[in-house]
């Protein structure tokens, strides 16, 4: 239901490579799946090959959401797994499949936090 491509901020390479994903999804994937671009080790900014900027502009191409994210330090990694569920929950009209009568008791709270210590969300 959902796809994470993710990204290696200091290796251009890892992004041009998110383009061969993105045309394998839509190849092979559900119609209609998840998609959530990040941009990971935002933590080595002194390294930085792909530019927030350029991560953006895919995403917006694709409609998709793009998160930088630090595997290392935790930045950002809850933010785009609950951003990637929330959207999941809302397409499948937030009820969980075998109980389309009831309403899905998961609650995922916004993060909509201004947190200094965490990198740029897109």
């Amino acid at each position: 239901m959902g796809i994470i491509l993710v990204y290696d901020i200091t290796d251009e390479k890892s992004f041009e490579n998110i383009q061969n994903w993105m045309k394998s999804i839509k190849e092979n994937a559900s119609a209609g799946v998840e998609r959530l671009l990040l941009g990971n080790k935002c933590d080595m900014e002194a390294k930085r090959k792909v530019q927030k900027e350029q991560a953006d502009k895919l995403a917006r191409e694709h409609g998709i959401r793009f998160f930088e994210t630090s595997a290392k330090s935790s930045m950002n990694v809850d933010e785009a797994f609950s951003s990637l569920a929330r959207d999941i929950l809302l397409k499948s009209g937030g009820r969980r499949s075998g109980n389309s009568n009831k309403p899905s008791s998961t609650d995922l709270k916004t993060c909509d936090k201004k947190n200094t210590n965490k990198c740029n969300l897109g």
